[in-house]
């Protein structure tokens, strides 16, 4: 039933797709899909990230506690439960030098005060002491597998930080596997892959290069190159389009109409 649900939507949904000339999409997941139910082109439409607030300048903590961030909604979409588990796992392997940093609020706040024993909730950030909690992580640990794109990721990897992401959703397109973070595709190798960095930190530190390089490409300038080469790709192909339709139309009716 609820698989016949999402695929009713998802027809609906497309119906108004074909309306527009140009369509854009935040990840490849979604390119695809749209573009196989509406015959249509479909340009990536990324998310940019300020890379002069969102900086490894920002790091201000000196201690060697392995940090674990997670920043946004504490709620049931985002997976956040699989960070009890997480920690589980790190205490089982027998890690006891680390720390979550927890960034946000939600429903499931209590019940993850209740089940973690090396947490720190600082409630919803903004700005620079956003930024701040963003530097001062070790790794960005983000289970949801149900973000579009992930903002929150590419911000993490802007502050110098490799993330680890499910490979649902469109943080998996953000991150390259074993250069800015890991993509895991069960709770298990989510597990092993935060461990991994926080016994290795010589990796952490190649990797913290990698990331603030890589997020350097995702500035709003070159988000809005990449959106404008896709209005005008799309619109020179709907008037290619529009042109031979009229002409069509011209060699219709001369031929209907020898005068």
């Amino acid at each position: 039933m609820g698989a016949a649900i999402r695929q009713g939507s998802l027809l609906a949904t497309l119906r108004f797709y074909h309306i527009a000339q140009v369509l854009f999409a935040p990840n490849q997941e979604l390119i695809d899909v749209i573009e196989k139910g509406t015959g249509k082109s479909v340009y990536p439409m990324h998310r940019g990230v300020d890379t002069e607030l969102f900086n490894p300048r920002r790091r201000d903590r000196t201690d060697d506690t392995f940090v674990i961030g997670f920043v946004g909604r504490l709620t049931v979409e985002k997976n956040i439960r699989d960070l009890v588990e997480l920690e589980q796992n790190l205490i089982r392997a027998g890690l006891m030098n680390f720390r979550f940093s927890i960034v946000g609020q939600g429903a499931e706040e209590p019940w993850l005060r209740s089940n973690m024993q090396k947490a720190d909730f600082t409630g919803v950030l903004r700005g620079e002491a956003l930024a701040r909690a963003y530097a001062n992580m070790d790794v960005f640990a983000f289970p949801s597998k149900t973000d579009t794109y992930g903002n929150v990721v590419l911000e993490a990897l802007a502050s110098g930080v490799p993330a680890v992401v499910t490979d649902s959703g469109g943080p998996r397109f953000i991150v390259r596997p074993g250069e800015t973070g890991f993509v895991a595709r069960n709770l298990q190798e989510f597990c092993a892959s935060i461990q991994n960095l926080a016994t290795r930190p010589a990796q952490r530190e190649n990797m913290r290069a990698a990331v603030r390089t890589h997020a350097m490409t995702a500035s709003w300038d070159a988000v809005f190159q990449s959106v404008y080469a896709g209005y005008e790709h799309g619109l020179r192909a709907g008037a290619a389009v529009g042109k031979r339709i009229r002409m069509r139309t011209q060699a219709g009716m001369a031929i209907g109409n020898p005068g």
